[in-house]
């Protein structure tokens, strides 16, 4: 048989031979918009708020953006059918730099981030004063989250109608952690609702709290519609039942602020935290201690700590003994292998 050249066959690359480029679309045609929630593979998003054009917009996420986590809370640019019209589909392209990022891990022994909530500015910790009994432990580990995170702090005391909530508050006074109290009313309303409104209002808030103490039935009378189910407190166990199964961000009446509400947990693992970090997040203390023996720990028991002379000077301001206090108090938390369980 003759072989001629011409019957050779050259298989195609399946890559191309053109070398692949490092550079990405700009797409400036980009719209902006708030991720509200995910769900199953598609994020639901409100384009262009607080304009006319306001729409709901339901997305995938671009290639691009690789396995950067997409979460309620964040900012992002959509391109594609981002009419909003029932079956259509945009694509998320790039999120906007955050101003925070709430994360947690499963366990204190879990470095794994498990991501929460973006660019919140105040993290509403709602717990119930009994029907669930208040467990600080859980308080304590979401304080550690936001001071590392940059975020402000509030702590919302439900249920107040069957505890007086003035020995449970003066654990956190020393902390300097703000609060409200609530109650429901021989009417079936909310008492102490309006001056929760007004702490929320203008701000992007998240709240978090264990099954059964509340959170839905208040985000349910600030946002007229929200629907979120609330469930009842097992007389077995004492621990409520989920009713929220993924986070939700929605608008304040008004356009007065966002509220991001996330189902109740369980734990409150800190293995993503470090000490390191949480020292740098009481900015009075962190140059303070710069003075310290290599290898301080910082606690009370440390030897020589330089905190506790400074503060003594006064170094740290009138509030520094409080502060120092409540840097041990937290740090205490973070290092002790103990993840608040429900």
């Amino acid at each position: 048989m003759r072989f001629d050249e011409s019957d050779v066959r050259i298989r195609p690359n399946k890559r191309g031979s053109r070398p692949r480029t490092k550079i990405r679309p700009a797409h400036e045609d980009a719209i902006p918009a708030v991720v509200t929630a995910v769900d199953r593979g598609r994020w639901r998003t409100t384009a262009e708020p607080g304009t006319p054009q306001e729409r709901q917009v339901t997305a995938m996420r671009a290639r691009e953006l690789g396995r950067s986590p997409v979460v309620p809370g964040d900012v992002v640019g959509i391109v594609g059918d981002t009419s909003g019209a029932e079956g259509s589909l945009a694509r998320i392209v790039r999120i906007e730099p955050r101003t925070s990022f709430l994360r947690r891990s499963a366990d204190d022994d879990d470095t794994t981030e498990r991501p929460l909530v973006a660019n919140a500015d105040l993290m509403v910790m709602v717990t119930a004063l009994a029907d669930p009994e208040p467990r600080g432990g859980m308080i304590d580990r979401c304080l550690v989250a936001a001071y590392v995170a940059g975020v402000d702090t509030l702590l919302c005391l439900t249920k107040a109608d069957l505890r007086d909530p003035k020995g449970f508050l003066q654990q956190y006074a020393p902390l300097g952690v703000d609060h409200v109290v609530t109650h429901r009313g021989e009417d079936g309303g909310i008492v102490g609702l309006e001056a929760l409104r007004e702490k929320l209002a203008g701000r992007t808030s998240v709240l978090i709290g264990h099954s059964g103490v509340g959170k839905s039935t208040l985000l349910n009378a600030l946002i007229p519609g929200a629907g979120r189910a609330t469930g009842v407190v097992n007389d077995v166990t004492g621990r409520g039942r989920h009713t929220s199964s993924s986070a939700l961000a929605l608008q304040l009446p008004g356009e007065s602020g966002w509220v991001i509400d996330t189902p109740g947990v369980r734990s409150f693992g800190l293995g993503h935290v470090s000490p390191e970090e949480l020292l740098e997040a009481f900015g009075d203390l962190a140059p303070l201690a710069e003075a310290c023996p290599r290898g301080c720990t910082h606690t009370a028991d440390a030897p020589d700590c330089a905190l506790d002379g400074a503060v003594e000077r006064g170094e740290a301001g009138p509030a520094g003994p409080a502060r120092l206090a409540s840097y041990r108090r937290l740090d205490e938390a973070l290092r002790r292998n103990d993840p608040w369980e429900a």
